[in-house]
């Protein structure tokens, strides 16, 4: 759907993954996520990329918000991607480090998800993308479609887009 090469296994270090979100339209990372602080004070939340010599391969949510990103979307297919610290301001975490740095919208999840129903779904979503260009029109089509195969909402429902629909 999108012209592009994914870059996985050893591969994805943090430095290439950068690189490329820089100047990416959409930006999927099908991973691990963290919802730890990773020691330091800040945003809370990370996600896992290949280690490297360099570092551990953990993309923290400190780190994409001193990013200039200019995706229209970015999807964070990974456990707990749209937790994080409470505060009057709302929820601190991975999807306000991705919007601060320039993405519009953001898809993550809400809990851990079935790697099985993930496998799913997010083909179906980028399916229905391509069909209605309406983010939310496409989330919303893939947990309906997920959902007659996957039944517990546990599969079906932990995804969330955040931020403009369109």
């Amino acid at each position: 759907m999108f012209q592009t090469q994914p870059i996985t296994g050893d591969r994805a270090t943090k430095a290439v993954v950068t690189k490329q979100m820089a100047q990416a339209n959409y930006i999927h990372l099908a991973t691990h996520g963290l919802l730890e602080n990773l020691g330091e004070p800040g945003i809370p939340g990370a996600v896992a990329l290949a280690p490297d010599g360099q570092d551990d391969g953990l993309l923290s949510a400190d780190e994409v918000l001193k990013m200039k990103l200019s995706a229209e979307l970015v999807v964070l297919s990974a456990c707990d991607t749209g937790r994080g610290r409470i505060t009057g301001d709302g929820v601190i975490g991975l999807p306000r480090a991705f919007i601060s740095a320039g993405t519009p919208s953001i898809v993550v999840s809400l809990w851990r998800v079935s790697d099985e129903s993930t496998a799913f779904f997010m083909p179906e979503f980028y399916r229905q993308l391509k069909l209605h260009k309406d983010n939310a029109i496409a989330l919303r089509q893939a947990m309906l479609t997920t959902m007659k195969k996957y039944p517990h909402p546990s599969d079906w429902s932990a995804f969330l887009l955040i931020g403009e629909a369109d």
